[in-house]
């Protein structure tokens, strides 16, 4: 468990981030004719959620001395693309999901084509607050973009997903397969989170790939533990049916590995992430972060 005053300061970082988003995404004179589907941009983003890539990006660009406002754009956009990508995983033709958070899916609140809009109108916005910052110069909006996009596309987090599909019409996906699809389609984000933060606060060369390699296991850890709590966990407590990866024969770090092996293997990561961790000044809040994300329930 998170100390007090660890959970109170995540809150804190989270809530800001949230009153941000809404303030990006709002129905404005441009947009009163296309209130549907800045109505659903705004459904999805306020269905909650960790807010741990923003967080890192915030956290990151802390530590290397760096104001909140140098990384509140990057730490919203990465947070809308993360936002886009579970509108579209949900759809019939991806994970075919009815519940997120607790709540019906967007396609099943605003229906298919509002649900495909609007995550597509997220995607797009996360690159327009960077552009549109007030105080980020040309050049960091540049190479913050440049991060971002790297993240993204088909090298990153999209391509991760194509893979995840393919490999659920296999029954021979090895563990090396397993890890390169997760580092694509939940690493790439999390990585590009540690990155951005790092950039906007002006770190060193050298410590933005320490925080990369920081990033690529804590990306690692994370689905490991996600994988594993579709199987020890409830729907009351994830907000979405558990289970669903056995049922539709999907390959996982459980199957691959054995319950506790999977455990063993986030703990080792974790550790791994811990120790690259404590090579950073004023590391006590990620570290703590970082555990909890091993131990957590949803």
């Amino acid at each position: 468990m998170m100390e007090a005053k660890h959970k109170a300061y995540l809150e804190e970082l989270a809530a800001k981030v949230d009153a941000k988003l809404l303030e990006y995404v709002q129905v404005t004179p441009e947009t009163r004719w296309q209130a549907q589907v800045v109505e659903a941009m705004r459904y999805s983003l306020e269905a909650g959620g960790k807010r741990i890539r923003p967080v890192l990006v915030l956290e990151f660009c802390r530590i290397f001395g760096g104001s909140e406002e140098q990384a509140i754009a990057a730490a919203c956009a990465i947070e809308m693309v993360h936002t886009f990508s579970l509108i579209h995983d949900d759809l019939p033709e991806m994970d075919n999901d009815d519940y997120r958070r607790g709540k019906p899916s967007c396609h099943k609140a605003f229906g298919h084509a509002v649900a495909l809009q609007a995550g597509d109108a997220l995607l797009t916005e996360a690159f327009a607050v960077i552009l549109r910052d007030p105080i980020l110069e040309p050049e960091m909006k540049v190479e913050l973009l440049q991060i971002l996009t790297s993240a993204t596309g088909a090298a990153g987090m999209v391509g991760g997903q194509i893979m995840d599909m393919a490999n659920e019409k296999r029954s021979d996906v090895t563990l090396e397969e397993q890890e390169a699809m997760c580092a694509a389609k939940t690493g790439a984000l999390i990585r590009g989170a540690c990155r951005l933060g790092c950039t906007a606060g002006f770190a060193p060369k050298e410590q933005v790939a320490l925080a990369d390699q920081y990033g690529a296991k804590l990306g690692l850890a994370f689905q490991i533990v996600d994988d594993i709590l579709d199987v020890t966990s409830t729907s009351e407590v994830l907000g979405k049916p558990v289970g669903s990866d056995a049922a539709e024969g999907k390959t996982t770090f459980v199957t691959l590995l054995g319950l506790e092996a999977a455990k063993t293997r986030a703990a080792a990561l974790t550790a791994e992430a811990e120790q690259i961790l404590s090579q950073f000044p004023q590391h006590e809040f990620l570290l703590d972060l970082t555990r909890e994300l091993l131990c957590r329930e949803k």
